[in-house]
C-alpha cells in the first residue's frame, strides 16, 4: 500500500463534501438529512487536523476549520447540540475544538468547550459512577462511550481546571475493568445496564452477550488517548500506570484474534460462525492504537509489525477503485443495544449481523486515516 494512493482517497471524499453534507457520514445521507454535531463528523475533523499536524498541508485544516467554524456561533453555542440530551457520543466533536482554538485562538471555540464541559459536569451516573451513556438509555454504560467523553474529560481537566477530576477519571476506568471486563478472554462487552433491567442484558451481571469490535476499538483509543492527555504527576502517577497497564493488556488480548489477513471480525471471538465478516472501522481503530502506542513508549517496537498488517490488510480487502476514484468497503454502519422500543437490538450474533456493511463512512474513514497519520510520522 503506497501512502499517496490513501491521501489520495481522503482528497477526493473532501472534494465531494460540503459543510452540511460530508460526504462521510453515510448515517444522515441514507436519512435524507444534512450533518449537524456528532461524533461521526467529530472523529473525521479530528483526523483531518491530525494529517495536517502530521504533513503541514494547509487543505487540511482549512476544511477542519471551516466546518466546526460553521456550527459553532460567536457566543459558543453550537448548532444540531444541546446539553440537555446528555448524550455522551456528542462530546466527541469536542475535542476539535481544543487543537482548533490552539491553531487559532479562536473565542468563540474556546467558549464552546466550556458549554460542553458543562455537560460532563452534569451528565447522570450509574449507581458506581460512572456516566450514563445517554439520558436515553439510563443506568446503562457502553464501552464505546468511554472514547465518546473520557478523552475529552481529561483534557479539560488537564488544561483548564488543575486537574481537579482526575480522580473520577480513573474511577470510571476501573469501574469498567471491573463490570465489562471479560477475565477469560480479556475482552470487554458492548454494553452493561447498573439497573440489571434492560431487555438485552444478563439480569445477574447486567452485561450483553457479545463482544463487538468497533466497542473494544473505541474503548482501546478511550484508553490511549486519555492517557496521552494526563500529566499525572506524583499524585496520580500511580493510577496512570495502572491505565497504562489496562491499556497494554487490552492490546495484547486483542491480538489474539487478530486474523490472518491482519484484520479483526465483527464479533472477534466468534469469527468461525457465519456470517462474521472482517470489519473495516475496528480493524482500523487498532491499526491506529497500535502505532500511536508504539510511539508513544506504551508498546514495544515489535507491535508495529501487527499495526501495519492490519492497515495494509484493510486496504488490500476494502480499498478499491470505483467510479473514476477509491472506495472503502467493509464498514458496520452502526450498532447498538436497545433501547426499549427496538427489541431488535437485542445485542445477539444475529443481531450484530443484520446491521448494514456501507462504503465510505467516517467510522471507518477517520481511524484508518488516523492510522495513516501515524505511519506518516514514522515515515518524516
Amino acid at each position: 500500500m503506497k501512502l499517496p494512493i490513501f491521501e489520495k482517497y481522503i482528497d477526493g471524499l473532501i472534494e465531494k463534501s460540503t459543510l452540511d453534507i460530508p460526504a462521510w457520514n453515510i448515517e444522515k445521507a441514507l436519512e435524507g438529512k444534512a450533518a449537524g454535531w456528532n461524533y461521526i463528523d467529530g472523529c473525521m475533523i479530528l483526523a483531518l487536523l491530525e494529517i495536517y499536524q502530521a504533513t503541514g498541508e494547509e487543505k487540511y485544516y482549512k476544511f477542519a476549520d471551516a466546518f466546526i467554524n460553521h456550527r459553532v456561533q460567536e457566543d459558543g453555542s453550537i448548532t444540531g447540540y444541546s446539553v440537555d440530551e446528555y448524550n455522551l457520543d456528542n462530546i466527541n466533536a469536542g475535542k476539535t475544538l481544543f487543537l482548533l482554538y490552539d491553531l487559532n485562538g479562536k473565542e468563540k471555540y474556546k467558549k464552546a468547550i466550556e458549554l460542553i464541559y458543562s455537560q460532563v459536569q452534569t451528565q447522570p451516573r450509574t449507581e458506581e459512577g460512572n456516566f450514563w451513556h445517554k439520558q436515553i438509555y439510563p443506568h446503562q454504560v457502553w464501552l464505546d462511550g468511554m472514547y465518546m467523553g473520557q478523552p475529552f474529560y481529561m483534557e479539560y481537566e488537564t488544561r483548564f481546571n488543575n486537574k481537579k477530576n482526575y480522580g473520577d477519571i480513573f474511577s470510571q476506568f476501573k469501574n469498567v475493568v471491573k463490570y465489562l471486563r471479560d477475565p477469560e478472554t480479556g475482552l470487554y462487552y458492548h454494553g452493561y445496564d447498573a439497573s440489571k433491567s434492560i431487555f438485552w442484558c444478563d439480569k445477574e451481571t447486567g452485561l450483553s452477550q457479545n463482544f463487538w469490535l468497533r466497542a473494544l476499538g473505541w474503548y482501546s483509543m478511550s484508553l490511549l488517548d486519555t492517557l496521552y492527555k494526563c500529566e499525572p504527576g506524583e499524585e496520580y502517577q500511580e493510577d496512570y500506570e495502572w491505565l497504562k497497564g489496562v491499556f497494554v493488556d487490552m492490546i495484547d488480548s486483542m491480538l489474539k484474534f487478530q486474523d490472518e489477513s491482519g484484520l479483526w471480525y465483527q464479533l472477534p471471538a466468534r469469527k468461525d460462525e457465519a456470517p462474521n465478516y472482517p470489519e473495516t472501522s475496528g480493524s482500523a481503530i487498532m491499526a491506529y492504537c497500535l502505532l500511536k502506542g508504539v510511539r508513544l513508549g506504551f508498546l514495544p517496537e515489535s507491535y508495529r509489525e501487527y499495526a501495519l498488517k492490519a492497515f495494509n490488510g484493510i486496504c488490500d480487502k476494502y480499498l478499491k477503485e470505483k467510479d473514476g476514484g477509491l472506495s472503502l468497503g467493509g464498514i458496520c454502519l452502526v450498532a447498538g443495544l436497545g433501547p426499549t422500543d427496538n427489541p431488535r437490538r437485542d445485542g445477539s450474533f444475529e443481531y450484530y449481523m443484520s446491521e448494514p456493511i456501507v462504503e465510505d463512512d467516517a467510522k471507518g474513514v477517520g481511524p484508518l486515516l488516523l492510522a495513516y497519520t501515524e505511519m506518516r510520522r514514522l515515515e518524516d
